[in-house]
């Protein structure tokens, strides 16, 4: 490696291997409950435990270490309220024949519609922003590199991080999603909308669909060489 500063890595701790094993399955089973659903309660979550979570999505690996993301979480009523406004317009055009039969059948075990009520029911609605330009400081104007890929693996540490708090999560990508950057007051120049996710309780008659049970087996996602 090139000279660089660094300093000993000193937080790692090493488990045997029994242990080892039973921590990777008790965070198997931890991931095996996490499901996405769509119907939220409207009870309150504390800012902390958001803000919290979201502390944990800043830690994601990323190119460079550019960290090029920026999440606004969202409680306002009114804010939420013109997100709704706005995603329920494309969603209508969406299910009206923009999207194409294809991915219409794709949708329809999942049950999904133009209505989209969760996102004025529930508590909190996290809009994650990627960057074109910045770097470590915030006043950076750097090329980031890997936006995309560093971007989803913040969004990943964020959804678990959620889940493992004791929430329920929802992700939502509306094509385009150009009026996030206007309502959340971003730079449309450096930023772009990556995902919105949607967090709170689930209601109390909250279903997971058949559908979204059938996972791949290991078999089929991965290979040992």
């Amino acid at each position: 490696m090139q000279n660089h500063k660094s300093q000993l890595l000193a937080d790692f701790i090493e488990y045997p291997p029994e242990e080892m094993l039973t921590r990777a399955n008790e965070f198997l089973q931890t991931s095996q409950r996490r499901h996405s659903i769509r119907s939220f309660s409207n009870r309150p979550v504390p800012k902390e435990i958001i803000e919290t979570c979201i502390k944990a999505a800043g830690t994601a690996p990323s190119g460079a270490n550019h960290q090029p993301w920026h999440f606004v979480a969202i409680n306002s009523s009114d804010v939420k309220k013109k997100i709704r406004e706005a995603a329920e317009k494309l969603e209508r055009s969406f299910y009206e024949g923009r999207a194409g039969e294809e991915w219409l059948d794709a949708l329809k075990p999942l049950g999904t519609d133009a209505n989209k009520p969760y996102l004025e029911h529930a508590p909190w609605l996290i809009a994650v922003f990627s960057q074109k330009k910045g770097g470590v400081n915030t006043d950076d104007k750097n090329t980031n590199y890997y936006v995309h890929e560093s971007v989803g693996l913040a969004t990943g540490f964020l959804i678990q991080a959620l889940h493992r708090a004791g929430l329920a999560t929802l992700t939502h990508t509306p094509k385009p999603m150009s009026f996030l950057t206007d309502i959340c007051g971003r730079d449309k120049d450096n930023e772009r909308p990556y995902m919105l996710l949607i967090t709170g309780y689930p209601d109390e008659h909250a279903t997971v669909p058949l559908h979204a049970l059938d996972k791949k087996s290991i078999d089929e996602i991965a290979s040992f060489i």
